[in-house]
């Protein structure tokens, strides 16, 4: 947590930051950072100089009456940080007052790349600038990281702006800096623990059961634990009130022009199992939407519960299996289900993703040319809009790579 020493500290940290990113620069190696009021910065220099100056100080309402996270216990009563917002404006003034070459537009654009590149402060930046003046002001080790944003300002606020410094315009850009949390010094009142929470510690009474009437779902078993379902796999939907009349799992795909409803092979009050039986050429790999239609008894219309979601994942047969090395091999791959154009497809080889070749309809059959390959041996992957075919056999314990997904290259 910061302490009263913060806002110094902030605007030390920035003038550091400032004058060793604008110094790297060889035109610019005689710029000068100064924190002095506008109509004091200038002076007698005449190389170089950044003015930063700050303007305005202002409350955070997001932590205004937010206590320290790890700090106060529940229970206890905390005292809030002040948060302060900082308000910089920052001014350029070039070398000979850009009386051969406009420095100071060149010093300005130098130095809000080196603020946009130090968008967030770091802790080490703020323990190196102010190690010798203000070494314990703790604004390193406060939990949140000082920022840097950019303000555009309209013309008239520019305007209102330099009429209250009273002073003559310069050109400069204004920049928002939060947030400072400096610690109040005012003491937590921590009462002692509650030993019990009223006769015989039964606490407040409750009513029996909190479970929502209507149907609901509450989970989604795959086969074998697997990270995704294939085409033919049985999916079972885990909730209660499911079983009534006309039951139905409903699917839906960014691909169905409607939502596509099957009728499930076992439904019980508590789990709906339903066998994934669409047609390749319908059901595309990639992320699907499921929920159960039920009608209760005593009821005439049918609910749908919540919606879940599950990766339908591709099934692949890739050929040639082995092939001596060359600069480019052509792999052919068998997918079910079958691909559309507008879906993206790579082939995940040897550490690199490999996008296919154009396809311009529909079809179960996509090529790939991999480069360079070196010999030796490679289980593949098909990805198709995000979702991987299921390399990891976890019928198996341990579970094992499918060694119908690899490749050989002698």
């Amino acid at each position: 947590m910061s302490n009263a020493s913060a806002i110094a500290a902030v605007t030390l940290t920035l003038q550091s930051i400032l004058g060793d990113g604008v110094r790297a620069d060889p035109n610019l190696n005689d710029t000068t950072v100064t924190v002095l009021p506008p109509d004091k910065a200038r002076g007698s220099n005449n190389n170089n100089q950044l003015n930063l100056f700050l303007y305005q100080l202002l409350p955070d309402p997001a932590w205004r009456n937010m206590n320290i996270p790890s700090q106060v216990a529940n229970g206890e009563t905390g005292n809030p940080p002040l948060p302060l917002v900082m308000h910089y404006m920052l001014t350029s003034f070039g070398r000979d007052n850009d009386t051969n070459i406009p420095f100071g537009h060149y010093l300005l654009g130098q130095a809000m790349s080196v603020l946009f590149d130090h968008a967030l402060l770091g802790a080490d930046e703020i323990r190196n600038a102010t190690a010798v003046a203000l070494p314990v002001s703790n604004l390193d080790k406060q939990v949140e990281r000082v920022r840097i944003t950019l303000q555009p300002l309209t013309l008239e606020e520019i305007s209102k702006l330099w009429t209250g410094l009273a002073t003559q315009y310069r050109l400069s850009v204004v920049y928002e800096v939060s947030v400072a949390l400096i610690e109040s010094t005012a003491s937590t009142r921590a009462p002692l623990p509650v030993l019990t929470r009223g006769p015989d510690d039964k606490g407040f009474q409750s009513q029996s059961s909190l479970t929502s009437p209507f149907p609901f779902l509450d989970g989604l078993l795959l086969p074998n634990n697997q990270a995704a379902a294939r085409s033919g796999d049985t999916l079972t939907l885990t909730g209660l009130h499911l079983s009534g009349t006309s039951v139905g799992v409903v699917f839906n795909n960014p691909f169905f022009p409607a939502p596509v409803e099957l009728v499930p092979s076992a439904a019980t009050d508590s789990s709906v199992s339903v066998v994934l039986s669409g047609a390749p050429a319908v059901w595309p790999a990639g992320l699907y939407t499921v929920a159960v239609m039920v009608q209760r008894p005593t009821e005439t219309f049918r609910r749908s519960t919540s919606l879940l979601a599950f990766a339908l994942a591709p099934q692949i047969t890739i050929a040639p299996p082995t092939t001596p090395a060359a600069p480019g091999i052509v792999y052919t791959v068998n997918c079910n289900p079958e691909i559309r154009p507008e879906q993206r497809v790579s082939l995940l080889i040897a550490n690199t993703e490999v996008m296919a070749d154009p396809h311009v309809a529909q079809t179960p059959v996509v090529t790939f040319t991999v480069l360079d390959l070196t010999p030796g041996t490679y289980f593949v992957r098909l990805r198709v809009d995000g979702v991987d075919s299921l390399l990891v056999n976890r019928s198996v314990n341990p579970p094992v790579y499918d060694p119908t997904q690899k490749v050989i290259v002698t």
